[in-house]
């Protein structure tokens, strides 16, 4: 089957969405680097759409040495001062700020944990959550899972992390399968595991 003629989700619908959702978005994901990297872009997103950080993405691996949280923690400001002059990613400096605070509160929950992952993972019992969504309406925007993910991250020092920017980070590493049911991905998301 061509892909332009593949069920997809309603909201895959422009060429980068289409190849995000076909090949990342809720597929496990268990790579602590990949873990903070989309902990970081799901915080960029906030108040722009998906796409316009999936146009950016290339640009904000630059911008963040390769999301590595132990050179993002060491920031100072004039590294600040450069991602803000940067007109690749979004230039927020209360996100930009945020994106160093949480390369910290990483380290240090990876620390704790051993790995970022099996700190995330906790939330969801280490296993993804199998939703069976028939219509884009039914999907929520957080779950009590999500609350608890994001009181427990604001605790630990983390920004931008909202039960909304949370579940949209556990729908895109596959803690949860939101995709619908009708999606040829929906079958497939869950048995597959993405390292970064």
């Amino acid at each position: 089957m061509a892909a332009s003629t593949k069920t997809r989700c309603p909201w895959a619908r422009g060429q980068l969405d289409i190849a995000y959702h076909d090949r990342e978005w809720g597929v496990p994901l268990h790579d602590d680097r990949a873990l903070f990297e989309l902990l970081i872009l799901e915080g960029a997103q906030a108040g722009l759409s998906w796409s316009t950080i999936l146009r950016k993405r290339d640009n904000y691996r630059a911008a963040f040495d390769s999301f590595d949280p132990d050179a993002v923690a060491a920031y100072g400001e004039a590294k600040v001062a450069a991602l803000l002059a940067d007109s690749g990613i979004v230039k927020n400096r209360l996100k930009i700020r945020a994106a160093i605070r949480n390369a910290a509160a990483f380290v240090e929950t990876r620390k704790e944990f051993g790995s970022f992952d099996a700190y995330i993972w906790r939330f969801v019992n280490g296993k993804p959550v199998q939703n069976a969504w028939a219509e884009l309406r039914e999907v929520p925007a957080r779950t009590a899972e999500s609350d608890r993910m994001s009181k427990d991250l604001q605790e630990r020092g983390f920004r931008f992390v909202g039960s909304t920017i949370c579940y949209a980070f556990m729908q895109a590493a596959g803690m949860v399968n939101d995709h619908l049911v009708s999606c040829f991905r929906y079958r497939q998301a869950g048995r597959a595991t993405r390292r970064g």
